[in-house]
């Protein structure tokens, strides 16, 4: 095991991260910009690193930085959590070449995966279903042509996009040269890269993902799925396990295809598998791969009753999977709803600002994960998840009533966040229900304006 372990992260995956090592017996190394030197990972960790600006173009994503902190700390391994530079495989191989375990799969499955087109490729080679569709597309007429033949609607999906950016849905070819620009045009400014693709648009389809996770002993399993349809311009806000859709046929086949997956490709450590289902929940169809942690892993761990950071921790440092993940088995039903510091009645406005109070809710089957605290100052600069409340009870039925419980507790006072928004979808009879998909926000909000 290691004996140090640098977290290049913030918020509250870096607090996760430092307390599994805790419980590890591993000491841990905080980096952290001039806007987050009161933020909880910074006083938690054995040991803190200021490593640039406010900006996360100056401190977070700057590999440079990251990797003189783990030097001048005597890290042996760094652990990215998500988002930032957790998928990037230019960072894997620098922290490869500098004898730094990097916490997750190698740079060339990060490469491989990472980028879209390749992925459907790998996932047609390993007859994972995948939607009809194009390789990367340069010519804007051509591209056109490639959008007739499978027939609008489409997707239009920059290659090296995230987080529904660099993603337009075109339902008319005479949108089409405008919507291909815009994507193309957003990607090349979020990530350096406007190659764009296209997919056959399913409609009102439903978003589930699949963790999975191996090691280096040749384990590979995956421990269930996630119903992540529940977003905000394709931005999740509640996700729930197991999905109230999936037929345990349709689980099963979803299940065994992601695991002939990733023992394709090799993959070692946790990674999401994503997919679309159709309304009618009989056929699925791969849409991309997530080669990190997520931000909603704990309603996997509280169904499966597992921790997921130690394992991958633990997967770098050579060891096996636990035997209680390999023997994992549902028991139960998760929901998380992610708790942002913006105004839902204000077009989801930031609400960055200090936070006068601070009560988070409790009791059985609660949980929270947060940085945040009475006092603190969300910043302006980055995300505005400010904490991850998850309930956890015996059925749905009973989630619900306690997820909706926890919300009416929840006190923040100081700045706006989405709790009432959350509290309105809890209370719909389609989500009761379980009748939703990942169109089902927007037309909400639209009923909401008429």
């Amino acid at each position: 095991m290691f004996k140090r372990v640098l977290v290049a992260n913030r918020g509250e995956i870096a607090l996760r991260i430092i307390r599994a090592c805790r419980e590890l017996g591993v000491e841990s190394v905080a980096v952290y910009s001039e806007a987050d030197v009161d933020s909880m990972h910074v006083q938690l960790a054995d040991e803190a690193v200021c490593i640039g600006k406010a900006s996360s173009k100056e401190s977070y994503l700057k590999p440079d930085r990251i990797i003189a902190a783990a030097e001048i700390t005597e890290s042996e391994a760094i652990h990215p959590g998500y988002g930032f530079l957790s998928e990037n495989a230019r960072f894997a191989e620098i922290c490869d070449s500098c004898n730094i375990r990097f916490i997750g799969p190698s740079s060339k499955v990060i490469s491989m995966m990472g980028d879209k087109a390749t992925a459907r490729a790998t996932a047609v080679a390993n007859g994972v279903p995948i939607t009809p569709g194009t390789d990367i597309l340069t010519d804007p007429k051509f591209a056109l042509e490639e959008a007739r033949r499978i027939g609008f609607p489409v997707m239009i999906k920059a290659t090296a996009g995230g987080g529904g950016r660099g993603m337009r849905p075109c339902f008319d070819e005479k949108d089409f040269h405008s919507l291909f620009d815009a994507a193309s045009n957003e990607a090349q400014a979020a990530f350096g890269n406007g190659d764009c693709y296209i997919e056959k648009l399913v409609l009102n389809p439903h978003h589930i993902e699949f963790q999975v996770i191996a090691d280096q002993h040749g384990n590979f399993i995956h421990l269930g799925e996630r119903d992540c349809s529940m977003q905000r311009r394709n931005q999740k806000i509640i996700e729930e396990c197991p999905s109230p859709l999936l037929s345990p046929e349709l689980r099963q086949r979803m299940g065994e295809a992601s695991v002939n997956l990733i023992r394709a490709i090799g993959y070692e450590n946790a990674g999401t598998i994503e997919y679309l289902v159709d309304d009618k929940g009989t056929d699925f169809y791969f849409m991309e791969m997530n080669t990190r942690i997520q931000v909603e892993h704990p309603v996997t761990e509280e169904v499966m009753g597992c921790e997921l950071i130690k394992e991958q921790i633990r997967i770098a440092a050579g060891e096996p999977l636990s035997r209680h993940v390999l023997d994992a088995s549902p028991r139960g039903h998760s929901i998380e709803c992610r708790i942002n510091a913006e105004d839902p009645y204000n077009n989801f406005a930031p609400s960055p600002g200090k936070i006068d109070l601070w009560y988070a809710p409790g009791g059985k089957g609660v949980r929270v994960d947060t940085h945040v605290y009475s006092g603190y100052t969300v910043p302006p600069h980055y995300d505005s998840m400010i904490a991850k409340l998850i309930v956890t009870a015996a059925t749905r039925e009973i989630a619900i009533a306690r997820m909706k419980r926890a919300l009416s507790e929840f006190m923040i006072r100081g700045i706006k966040t989405t709790i009432p928004f959350q509290l309105e979808i809890l209370n719909h009879p389609d989500f009761v229900s379980g009748n939703y998909d990942i169109g089902w926000v927007g037309r909400f909000l639209e009923e909401k304006k008429a």
